[in-house]
């Protein structure tokens, strides 16, 4: 079994989505055969890799996850779409205890075959994302270096440390990224101290900085590694990826 990275926040707009489709693609650059999953009902990590949503999502489907699995651009790099339905966001987001109890047996089904498993999941803290934790291996959160940062953070922790402590016990803190850092804004330098000194050695080392190559390669359905391969942001996604690699 491969490492699974679980790609969680509660917080909308931190880089949750941008970060799982860049490090995914940095991954399989790298040479590891990388599995994408969209749990997010956006499909924004569907959209951002040039494909189209599932009419139903392939987690709430009696077929094998591999049947619904779709062939990006990239070598290496395999995506399982999500969906928009409005019912199978109800049913995934709604589902009871025994329905995350299928979603994780379903999400580890057929993951053998990947050296990693990235899942981009959605901004909340209900059953998909605790299915999502429970099924991984490691939780990556990002957070966006601004005011509120640090706000709902610590519900965040208490619900992976339930998981941690109910679930197999292989779920453990796979870091924390600062994203959309700004050095030229004092603001930027105060969040990552505070940050770093709150968190210690799990905050990564790289930081993810504001750059508009980074926002417009979804629009082209690619990664800003595809996209614009020497600007700041591709740069600082392959840093990250050498770090992931790197805490095997």
């Amino acid at each position: 079994m491969g490492r699974i990275l679980c790609i969680a926040n509660q917080k909308g707009g931190v880089g949750k989505t941008t970060t799982a489709v860049n490090l995914a693609s940095c991954l399989a650059k790298a040479g590891q055969k990388t599995l994408l999953i969209d749990l997010d009902p956006q499909c924004n990590a569907t959209s951002g890799l040039g494909a189209q949503p599932a009419a139903s999502h392939p987690l709430l489907l009696d077929d094998a996850l591999r049947e619904s699995l779709v062939d990006t651009y990239q070598e290496n790099l395999t995506l399982l779409p999500g969906s928009r339905s409005f019912v199978d966001v109800d049913r995934l987001e709604r589902g009871q205890e025994s329905d995350a109890h299928t979603l994780k047996q379903h999400l580890e089904a057929g993951m053998g075959s990947f050296d990693f498993v990235l899942i981009d999941c959605p901004p909340s803290l209900g059953q998909l994302t605790q299915a999502a934790l429970a099924a991984s291996t490691e939780v990556l959160m990002p957070i966006q270096c601004e005011f509120y940062a640090m706000e709902g953070l610590t519900q965040m922790i208490q619900v992976i440390r339930q998981v941690m402590q109910s679930g197999t016990g292989r779920l453990a803190f796979g870091g924390i990224l600062l994203t959309m850092y700004d050095p030229s804004l004092e603001l930027t330098y105060e969040v990552d101290a505070e940050v770093r000194e709150f968190f210690g050695d799990i905050v990564f080392d790289t930081v993810i900085p504001r750059d508009v190559a980074v926002s417009e390669a979804p629009s082209h359905g690619t990664s800003v590694l595809e996209y614009a391969p020497r600007s700041r942001g591709s740069r600082a996604y392959l840093e990250l990826c050498m770090e992931v690699l790197e805490r095997e």
